[in-house]
């Protein structure tokens, strides 16, 4: 579960302005860092299959909201995988 310092540090690097909390870059901004905290505990508990379909969900999330944000601006969009460390 991700804590709200880590949260609020998520946000610094991604917001627009500083009531950007809701925005598709925030929104990929934030299921990236539960991504990497859930595939940590996957790493050490790999029987969890309830823990690997909400990673499998947040994944799909995630890219839907990338596929619209490529379909919006490609600029932002390039800026903000190279930003959270994303592949395409």
């Amino acid at each position: 579960m991700i804590t709200k310092d880590k949260k609020s540090e998520v946000l610094k690097g991604v917001q627009i302005s500083k009531n950007d909390t809701g925005s598709s870059s925030v929104q990929v901004a934030i299921l990236t860092e539960r991504i990497k905290e859930l595939t940590e505990h996957l790493a050490t508990n790999k029987h969890d299959f309830m823990a690997r379909r909400g990673l499998l969900q947040m994944v799909g999330q995630r890219r839907r909201l990338l596929n619209y944000i490529s379909a919006k601006n490609s600029e932002d969009y390039l800026a903000l995988i190279k930003k959270l460390g994303i592949r395409r």
